[in-house]
């Protein structure tokens, strides 16, 4: 019988080869991807758009997900291989619009990476009530990747790569109050739990799908200068971090620690591509290879990115992920099941 990543049973580094400095292209050296379809949401900005650029330039046909169809396509100008399309991931019409277009396709989808998220924003909701960074870097993914589920399945050899974050380190998933209805909201405990449940997705997803040959993975992308990511953020949340001075500005020496672009993508391009994950899924990535399991044996310096690293148990644990599963499903109103 197959393993799984329960309680973090794989948690182990694979010895890659690779480390914090590698980039993009130097993991998918070698690789091709002819006649390969992939998905990336929020492709064209940040490490979403190096991940299409990697992608595509291996030859796969990379299909952007884009809730701004018009940078987009200015960002993504005179690349071959890559399509626009529009997609929302907190608007579920829009999931259900850009899904139903792509099965109309026919097309097998063999790479879905669930790229695109939102950090530490005022308390915003959606349409139904669920606190934004919950509803976009989560739920938005779980819709779309059950919508897209029969094309992952055609595939027959596909990989889902959910672009989480070290922040999941931040807070479990609260099950008692996931949309801060009963609690007072801070934005770092909404977007924490966001990516714990990002986590314990990819974990029941591969569990559930590995036998319809589609693997599952999440990833810490690593701390990265020149993204948009963070453009709502308070000054005083990085102030506290120990990352920018009483003026508003970076500190110089942690500015020569982050990564660049091309190696804030290299993880979710080896979790897509690397060879040595043919046989192993549910595990959580950071630096082109598997994390290390976190229990309170690392030490963590936020001035120091070299040492946001490790994953947290209860990111990986069995009973979360199935509790989380049912309750989405309840969210949501669909049924993602597994056949």
């Amino acid at each position: 019988m197959e393993q799984n990543n329960y309680q973090g049973a794989l948690q182990k580094p694979l010895h890659s080869g690779f480390n914090a400095s590698s980039t993009a292209s130097e993991v998918i050296k070698g690789i091709d991807l002819s006649g390969k379809v992939a998905i990336v949401t929020g492709g064209n900005a940040g490490i979403g758009l190096e991940t299409t650029k990697v992608l595509a330039g291996a030859g796969a046909r990379v299909i952007v997900a884009a809730r701004d169809t018009e940078k987009a396509m200015k960002n993504l100008q005179g690349m071959e291989n890559v399509e626009v399309e529009p997609l929302d991931l907190i608007d579920p019409a829009s999931i259900e619009n850009f899904a139903n277009r792509f099965l109309s396709s026919g097309r097998p989808l063999h790479l879905l990476i669930n790229n695109a998220g939102i950090m530490w924003v005022p308390l915003r909701r959606d349409s139904r009530g669920f606190e934004s960074q919950l509803a976009t870097n989560y739920l938005g993914q779980f819709h779309l990747t059950a919508t897209l589920w029969p094309a992952l399945r055609k595939a027959n050899g596909a990989r889902v790569v959910n672009v989480s974050s070290f922040g999941h380190q931040i807070a479990p998933f609260n099950f008692d109050d996931p949309n801060f209805l009963h609690r007072e909201y801070e934005t770092l405990l909404g977007y924490g739990q966001s990516k714990t449940a990002s986590n314990l997705f990819a974990l029941e997803l591969d569990n559930l799908a590995k036998s319809f040959n589609v693997r599952a993975y999440s990833l810490h992308p690593g701390s990265i200068n020149g993204t948009e990511l963070a453009r709502e953020a308070p000054i005083e949340l990085f102030q506290q971090m120990g990352m920018f001075d009483g003026e508003g500005k970076i500190f110089p020496e942690v500015a020569a620690r982050l990564k660049s672009i091309p190696q804030g993508a290299a993880t979710t391009v080896w979790c897509a591509t690397s060879a040595m994950l043919n046989n192993i899924g549910g595990v959580y990535c950071e630096n082109a290879d598997v994390a290390e399991l976190d229990s309170g044996n690392i030490e963590h310096r936020y001035d120091d990115p070299s040492t946001i690293r490790g994953v947290r148990s209860y990111s990986l644990d069995e009973n979360n992920a199935k509790r989380l599963w049912r309750l989405s499903e309840e969210m949501i109103g669909i049924s993602f099941a597994i056949d």
